[in-house]
């Protein structure tokens, strides 16, 4: 059996929160995968197949392909096309959301409306017409400017503009996705057993977490669990507690003024230096590096 590549945020941009390109920079050679993080492609000329989870989707200029994180997809841009692919941590556009990567086909519409195009893109398709895709080239364009210069106010710009391009794309299709959402069709990818397990290791990331505990809590066997991730997200127990400490880490840092030590503490390291190697690993640059690079200047 082929196993399928999972790919997280630090392998897939200088930057952990947001990264765009467009057909300027070679595509690699991609087989199936998951992403750690959202994705948006938007096909701008040429016409091209999309397997996002069990169905496939063909791609028209001035389509759009929304993906959720840890869902399988493959893509392919032929010779001549032009495009842009847009990838970008929950929290960037989502900062008030608390629930898991894998849990966000249970978040009701109300709580976070833009991610309707993900939860139904299986369903339907995205295609923007006239004004309607001259703003959504508009967006793309302004994000890859922003994203090349990443000055003060930049990633306010860049979160402005990919608000716009996905508002619009849901307004333009909103009678098809109320539809969808009102007759509940979209189907449960993630077991209700795996919500379970990454409930339990959000809420006690100050905790040692162990596959004995996370496993009880959700009622299941230690080899099933083991089973279900790698079959669910490709990764291993450690590996996703370890994605969880950082990613969470990454967002106190970015977000709260709290000392080192204390974010450290707060994701279950008790010892300082070694967070900080373990998040140098993870992301390339030490936690002070990171918030220097990324944190808000209010909160500097």
């Amino acid at each position: 059996m082929r196993t399928i590549k999972t790919y997280s945020t630090a392998e897939r941009g200088k930057h952990g929160d947001f990264w765009i390109r467009n057909e300027s920079r070679t595509p690699l050679a991609e087989q199936v995968h998951r992403h750690e993080f959202f994705q948006v492609q938007f096909n701008v000329n040429g016409r091209t197949p999309h397997h996002i989870g069990s169905t496939v989707r063909w791609l028209e200029p001035g389509s759009l392909a929304f993906v959720l994180p840890y869902r399988i997809h493959l893509g392919g841009w032929p010779a001549g096309s032009r495009f842009y692919v847009i990838n970008f941590h929950q929290h960037f556009l989502f900062p008030g959301l608390e629930a898991d990567p894998l849990d966000l086909e249970n978040v009701p519409l109300r709580r976070a409306p833009l991610l309707a195009p993900f939860l139904f893109q299986e369903f339907m398709d995205f295609r923007l017409e006239g004004a309607d895709l001259d703003l959504a080239h508009r967006a793309c364009e302004k994000m890859m400017e922003e994203h090349s210069r990443r000055q003060l106010f930049s990633l306010d710009i860049i979160r402005a503009n990919l608000l716009l391009l996905i508002g619009t794309v849901g307004e333009r299709h909103e009678k098809a996705l109320l539809g969808y959402a009102a007759a509940h069709v979209q189907r449960s990818h993630r077991p209700d057993a795996l919500s379970r397990v990454t409930r339990y290791i959000r809420e006690n990331l100050a905790r040692r977490i162990t596959l004995s505990n996370a496993a009880a809590a959700a009622n299941l066997s230690p080899n099933y669990l083991t089973n279900l991730l790698k079959n669910e997200t490709g990764r291993t127990f450690t590996s996703l507690v370890t994605s969880r400490r950082m990613e969470k880490a990454r967002e106190l840092l970015a977000y709260t003024t709290l000392r080192v030590s204390e974010i450290a503490e707060a994701v279950g390291f008790e010892d300082e230096a070694y967070f900080t190697r373990r998040f140098k690993q993870y992301y390339l640059v030490s936690p002070l590096a990171y918030r220097g690079k990324e944190t808000p200047a209010a909160l500097r």
